[in-house]
């Protein structure tokens, strides 16, 4: 999420907290969850990521370009650039749950970074947002642009989830507490993370926290935090909490999902380490000049997606939220301009469209006629 996204949810949250009455009050503590302690803090300040009392990026990174906070809002309120859908978009019904098969792959995009990977017949879930807004508050904060493709107590059985980082467009607290009650599957998360877990009863057997090159395997999938240059914090303090980038690996197959991220040399080594990949699953929205080191253009992203081996792009992290200040359709047209000139695979599915990666679909354009 953009610092002037994370400024104006700060603000609606003060706000909040001034009107409501004291229920609504403790709803919203709750919802900015917890700061790491006892063991979880000590696991965290181990971390070769970790000095000085908080997370960093192995690279220095600016989460905001110095003197551009102003000049962020101001854009903010009167750009007239067409930050939204002209009209409804498209949400396809995703199709019912069926058998996996052990060799397929399959991608079902359910609007901003929220994504069903289907591996070799496991189901992993990408950063679950179901909510109309991505904000700690159910009135203020940046709402939905289409509607979820399906209800979250619709998902069919998960195998784990997986989180990026502790922003609201990325960790939904009432999703999570969704999660809870209609499935069994462990959050596996980045170093700290655990801790707003905890605070919404995720029971501990159902945590699974870890450090940039650790993995953990569930269902013959293994999971790997890799790096990511990006940061965290869902209150007045940040980078308590780790962000990271996801390699999921079956036997045969792989994916790879960017998170949030500024571009960084450090793609070339995940390469290295862990691909090629049959999927990349690449942030391409939400940029800006003030933002650059945390958050990719979609050129970058595609440099990212060759960078790591990557094999079909699907972009992730557009369309659902209105975060930056670039035109709603933006990403996709500069993605698929920078795919077609590079010769790369492309997918751009509407939001509850199941990819097979094997046959993907051809890129249509639908969003155009909502630019």
């Amino acid at each position: 999420m953009t610092r002037p996204a994370q400024q104006y949810i700060r603000a609606a949250v003060a706000l909040a907290g001034a009107l409501a009455l004291a229920p609504a009050v403790r709803d919203l503590r709750r919802a900015l969850g917890a700061t790491p302690t006892g063991d979880r803090a000590d696991r965290a300040r181990r971390s070769p990521q970790y000095r000085e009392g908080r997370f960093h990026n192995r690279i220095p990174t600016l989460t905001i370009e110095p003197g551009t906070t102003l000049d962020s809002t101001r854009a903010w309120a009167t750009g007239r650039r067409r930050r939204r859908p002209a009209g409804p978009v498209p949400v396809t019904a995703p199709p019912a749950a069926q058998k996996l098969a052990s060799d397929g792959l399959h991608v079902t995009w359910y609007g901003h970074s929220t994504a069903l990977v289907e591996i070799e017949g496991a189901r992993i879930l990408t950063d679950p947002v179901f909510s109309d807004r991505c904000s700690p508050a159910p009135l203020p904060g940046p709402r939905r642009l289409h509607p979820s493709p399906l209800p979250v107590t619709e998902l069919p059985a998960l195998d784990a989830v997986i989180i990026s980082h502790d922003h609201y467009d990325h960790l939904d607290a009432p999703t999570v507490r969704a999660l809870t009650r209609t499935q069994s599957a462990p959050f596996v998360v980045p170093l700290g993370v655990g801790a707003h877990l905890e605070r919404w009863n995720v029971p501990a057997a159902r945590i699974v926290e870890i450090d940039w090159d650790e993995s953990v395997t569930v269902n013959g999938v293994r999971l790997t935090a890799t790096e990511a240059r990006h940061y965290s914090g869902r209150g007045l303090t940040s980078d308590k909490t780790l962000w990271t980038s996801w390699v999921l690996a079956g036997e045969n197959r792989r994916v790879f999902y960017s998170g949030d991220s500024g571009y960084f040399p450090g793609y070339a080594d995940i390469g290295s380490a862990y691909g090629p990949f049959d999927v990349t699953l690449m942030q391409i929205g939400a940029y800006g000049d003030a933002w650059a080191d945390i958050h990719m253009t979609p050129e970058q992203a595609l440099t990212a997606h060759h960078d790591v081996g990557g094999d079909l792009l699907i972009p992730l992290h557009w369309a659902t939220f209105d975060l930056a200040l670039h035109p709603w359709a933006e990403p996709a047209d500069r993605l698929q301009h920078a795919a077609r000139t590079t010769g790369t695979p492309l997918a751009v599915p509407r939001p509850g469209q199941r990819v097979d990666a094997d046959a993907p679909p051809e890129v249509d354009g639908w969003w155009r006629h909502l630019a």
